[in-house]
């Protein structure tokens, strides 16, 4: 019986250890594309043999991500805003 407590005990201990220890952090990149998916972005996906370029597009907002193999990330944001004129 003690075998059993002890192994229940150690199971429930590694896993609030493994999901405490996740990155839950999200980097500009990431929330930039989960942002645009949402708002059916037209989304175009350009893999080259230097880099990758990304580009989304809604009716007031475009967004380029231009990432090389160096690990370089490049973010281009530009809104249209109506309200300016």
């Amino acid at each position: 019986m003690k075998k059993v407590i002890f192994m229940s005990f150690m199971a429930l201990f590694m896993a609030i250890s493994l999901t405490s220890c996740r990155d839950e952090n999200k980097t500009q990149k990431e929330e930039l594309i989960e942002e645009m998916q949402e708002k059916d972005a037209d989304i175009e996906v350009k893999d080259r043999a230097n880099d990758t370029k990304i580009k989304m597009e809604t009716e007031d907002k475009k967004v380029k991500i231009k990432e090389g193999d160096d690990g370089d990330t490049k973010i281009k944001v530009k809104e249209d805003n109506p309200d300016d004129m």
